[in-house]
């Protein structure tokens, strides 16, 4: 079994992706509050997802040509004090639409940028202990937003507002960026990729970080390949199946954020909490990731992938009948926290398939893979702002079973696409969703 050795450059990795985690889901609660602010319709207050996707296209198109030019170090630095800058510009900035739409476009870049250096340097650092080291990271970032809604919502309880709690993000990265200097810990370097050394000629490497294409080089006197000297190779089809999958993630992915950005509504609404309230009461659903994804994990090695995806959709329905129709706050809260169990394992069943069923093409496949987000992101809090501008966010809210159903109706036709596939082979297990985690 590989041996995880946390030395510092890998908690120092850990604390960058758990300050992301910080603004990723402390921003959700935000949105209506800046609706308020803006008075702004829900529609064009879930333009901020918008927002987000965008600045997760660009994140993940930009990342591999900085790094191929600047380093992987300087691009992850630059990223965190771009994030910096953004949330400033939230505190300090006035807050009309069209300045906070810009902002979180901003943020979104360098945070999936950050993303994309973050699981490569873990990846390369730790060889076989990789998928570990990964699945650790996105846990630092489930605890870190669990934190931010709290910490939002009690500096407005305090009377200094939602932009303390936010602010409070900047004095975090300052201090990481503190604690790497005084220690003098760099972040660790793309690995050279060795080839055969006789006889030299051409060689294949991993797919770019974003996964866009494989890569073929010439070995050099060292039997190694520079990224910087590949050029693109030939690419085939991702597999029907892989595109399943695909789908799967992204319906999830907008399940989870528009319960991040119009739940807190909806609580304001239904059963009578304050923004404040509301507010940091949406670490409920974070709390129910962190744990599930600590109690999936052990249960991924027992379950084969379909069951376990399926399990958690019936997980994350309960919990959200029990939401919807809650008459009490304590209520709410605990179907909150019940969708969060089940929302838990969704990304990390559906990549692990998503890559398996694209074999031969892992590396490009989890790459593409990642622009799902984009679409989430852009379509389902849209989508939802748009009917809760009618018939009201709770009736909008049903939205969010159909969604489900959506999700179980493409996982039953990725099962049978995978039996045509291959007739022959067995379930496909679910232990690798342990390394992979939104």
């Amino acid at each position: 079994m590989p041996r995880l050795v946390r030395d510092l450059p890998t908690w120092l990795i850990y604390l960058q992706l758990a300050l992301w985690g910080y603004f990723n889901y402390g921003f959700g609660p935000v949105v209506p509050l800046l609706r308020d602010e803006q008075g702004t319709s829900a529609a064009v207050a879930g333009l901020h997802s918008t927002a987000i996707a965008v600045g997760a296209v660009a994140g993940g198109a930009l990342y591999p040509i900085l790094s191929r030019r600047y380093g992987r170090g300087p691009v992850l630095w630059t990223c965190q004090a771009v994030i910096a800058a953004g949330v400033l510009g939230f505190v300090f900035l006035p807050a009309p639409f069209p300045v906070t739409i810009a902002l979180t476009a901003l943020i979104a870049t360098a945070g999936i940028a950050a993303i994309g250096g973050i699981v490569t340097a873990l990846s390369e650092h730790h060889g076989p202990a990789g998928p570990a080291a990964i699945s650790e990271a996105n846990a630092a970032a489930c605890a870190a937003g669990l934190v931010a809604p709290l910490v939002i919502g009690a500096t407005m309880r305090a009377g200094l507002g939602w932009r303390a709690g936010m602010g409070l993000l900047v004095v975090l990265l300052a201090l990481v960026a503190l604690l790497a200097m005084i220690k003098r810990v760099r972040i660790p370097a793309a690995a050279p990729v060795p080839t055969p050394a006789t006889p030299p000629g051409p060689a294949t490497l991993p797919a770019s970080a974003d996964g866009a294409e494989l890569l073929v080089g010439v070995a050099g006197p060292g039997g190694e390949v520079s990224a910087r000297d590949a050029v693109p190779a030939v690419r085939r089809p991702l597999p029907k199946a892989y595109w399943l999958a695909w789908g799967m993630m992204t319906v999830t992915g907008a399940v989870e954020v528009v319960l991040s950005m119009w739940a807190a509504s909806v609580l304001r609404d239904q059963v009578g909490m304050s923004a404040g309230a509301a507010t940091a009461v949406m670490s409920a659903v974070v709390g129910g990731m962190f744990a599930g994804r600590l109690a999936g994990a052990r249960i991924a090695l027992r379950l084969p992938a379909i069951p376990l995806y399926l399990g958690a959709l019936a997980l994350s329905l309960a919990g959200f009948a029990v939401f919807w129709s809650a008459g009490s706050a304590a209520a709410a809260v605990a179907g909150l926290i019940v969708v969060g169990l089940g929302n838990a394992m969704h990304y990390p069943v559906a990549i692990s398939l998503a890559v398996a069923a694209a074999p031969g093409q892992a590396d490009r496949a989890a790459g593409v893979a990642s622009y799902s987000m984009a679409v989430s992101f852009g379509a389902g809090p849209l989508l939802l702002g748009l009917v809760a501008d009618q018939v009201g966010a709770h009736t909008a809210f049903l939205l969010i079973p159909v969604l489900i159903g959506g999700a179980a109706y493409l996982a039953w036709r990725f099962a049978g696409a995978a039996r045509v596939s291959h007739p022959a082979a067995e379930p496909a297990p679910a232990a690798a969703a342990a390394g992979a985690a939104s």
